[in-house]
């Protein structure tokens, strides 16, 4: 063998390798939840409580992305301003996007606008929102099936990017009893290529339906109806299927509040659902309440390598001041035929392959800007808790936490406007008493089934507004048997960020939390905490 064989058979070995590596990584995008999301030319994504369908390009025939749902006059006020929640969901259009790995979206057009609709209702302002879109293929068009008022509103076009518009109104009052839906999403059944309304009953939402669409009297509309759940008040009802079984899925009737996401399944579209009229929490949501979201549509990923189911959450913020970004999406895992809600800030997916893996930069804090709790905690409305959400309170001394408002510590503080100027969201840990106290606040970050905590350093971070009076007051990790502190020692009449560096995992997990002993009325607010790996 020639001397400088070896060298270079090892030469290209690495740059095959290298070059196989360079190729997955080229074909794999960040997904960033926590963050408001932009087209690929830097506009703002308006995209709230619709739903992504696959359909051919109109001008090359190729399989893309469509992403729909509603822009609402809000969500622009909130996106430059989350400082001041909004009150008023003013319809301006409903918007289409189109991509071809779910990542890199271009905006496509306004598919149905406010002056559509003021053809047919004139300039009275109604309620707009919870909407998909099916391929009808008797007619050659696309339908949109959107919230209107009490009814439900059907526009068609020609093509996927619109226009869109008005062919009927139509009243579910025969089919369920109420005019209107409670909400609602489109399913497509990939493999028969059907397509179906999933909606609940209009009052109280505590009954579930699922309606095929098609065609009836030479006009788009529902073609049956089928009651699959009555139990609970349910909402942002919507649907997937992975090998070959139906998800229902749902959230709580919590308003524009985060909740946990529930499920049931089915052989069959129609059912029979197990468990009959009960719907189960998604193993991998209650730490977070589903990253702070409610469950908004699903989109499958049928890649050459494996098959993602990808939950795409709404996030409401802009009406319930719960944090930024109104998309929030993470990947769902299976044990059998059991799904697992993967709570990440960062991830990263490829498209093609349908492969995902965790991003470097996310943060394994669940509820670290402490905006899954929609009330003051401990709270007697529902949902009754006493604890924060993903979070351990434990009195040493002072006031027990109870349900008895006259005597517990208020476990959150209400972030003022000038305050959620610099800190996220409605809500931050309060530690304070109205007597003198010791406390202890954490969280215990560990391995998911499906998520690995990495052997590595970490960096601890959070913001701090305190009072003075504590004869301690830090911000704490264990890893490993180490203990590394951060200690507040002075009064913070402004928030500030605090770090802890150089934390040695290597196995098992890490708990972060916080420790404060002050006199009666002491206080530090904690928001926005983060736990990365460096």
């Amino acid at each position: 063998m020639h001397p400088h064989s070896s060298t270079i058979v090892l030469l290209l070995l690495m740059f095959t390798i290298g070059s196989k590596l360079s190729s997955v990584t080229a074909q794999s995008h960040n997904i960033k939840n926590d963050v408001f999301w932009y087209t690929k030319d830097k506009r703002p994504i308006s995209s709230q409580g619709g739903g992504i369908f696959r359909f051919a390009d109109p001008k090359t025939g190729e399989k893309k992305y469509y992403w729909y749902g509603v822009h609402y006059e809000g969500a622009d006020t909130y996106r430059n301003n989350p400082s001041v929640t909004i009150s008023n969901a003013a319809f301006e259009s409903v918007t289409c996007y189109s991509s071809t790995d779910l990542v890199n979206w271009t905006f496509e057009a306004d598919v149905l606008t406010r002056e559509e609709l003021r053809k047919q209702d004139g300039n009275r302002r109604t309620w707009v929102g919870r909407l998909g879109v099916a391929w009808i293929p008797e007619l050659k068009k696309y339908a949109m099936f959107v919230q209107h008022g009490a009814q439900v509103l059907i526009t068609v076009s020609d093509s996927p990017t619109g226009t869109f518009t008005w062919h009927q109104q139509i009243s579910m009052k025969e089919m369920i009893g109420t005019t209107n839906t409670g909400d609602q999403t489109v399913f497509t059944d990939e493999d028969n290529g059907k397509s179906y309304l999933i909606y609940s009953y209009g009052q109280g939402r505590n009954k579930i339906y699922v309606s095929e669409i098609g065609v009836k009297e030479g006009k788009v509309n529902l073609l049956d109806c089928t009651k699959i759940f009555q139990g609970e008040s349910r909402e942002g009802n919507c649907m997937f299927k992975y090998k070959g079984k139906y998800y229902m899925c749902a959230s709580n009737i919590y308003g524009w509040d985060a909740s946990y996401a529930y499920y049931m399944v089915a052989d069959n579209i129609r059912g029979p659902y197990h468990p009959t009229n009960e719907m189960l929490v998604m193993n991998g949501c209650a730490d977070d309440y589903a990253h702070v979201t409610q469950t908004g549509f699903f989109v499958t990923v049928k890649g050459s390598k494996q098959e993602t189911v990808i939950y795409c959450g709404d996030r409401w913020a802009d009406f319930a001041g719960n944090g930024l970004g109104y998309n929030q999406w993470f990947p769902l895992s299976f044990e059998g035929a059991t799904p697992y809600f993967n709570s990440l800030g960062s991830w990263n997916l490829n498209a093609r392959t349908g492969e995902w893996n965790v991003a470097a930069d996310n943060n394994y804090v669940k509820n670290g800007s402490f905006e899954a709790d929609r009330k003051y905690i401990p709270s007697t409305v529902k949902p009754v808790q006493q604890q924060l959400t993903g979070w351990t309170t434990t009195v040493i001394e002072g006031n027990a936490i109870s349900l008895d408002s006259a005597t517990s510590p208020v476990l959150n503080h209400n972030n003022t406007e000038a305050e959620r100027k610099i800190v996220i969201g409605e809500r931050s840990l309060n530690l304070s008493d109205k007597l003198s106290f010791k406390r202890k606040v954490f969280q215990t970050v560990t391995s998911s089934p499906y998520v690995k905590l990495e052997k590595g350093g970490y960096t601890l971070t959070a913001k701090v507004k305190n009072s003075n009076g504590f004869s301690k007051l830090q911000m704490y990790a264990v890893a490993n048997g180490k203990t590394y502190t951060y200690r507040i020692e002075e009064q913070n009449s402004e928030w500030r960020t605090i770090t802890i560096e150089n934390i040695a995992f290597r196995n098992g997990n890490i708990e972060i939390g916080f420790l404060a002993d002050g006199v009666a009325n002491s206080f530090c607010y904690v928001d926005d905490v983060s736990l990365v790996r460096q």
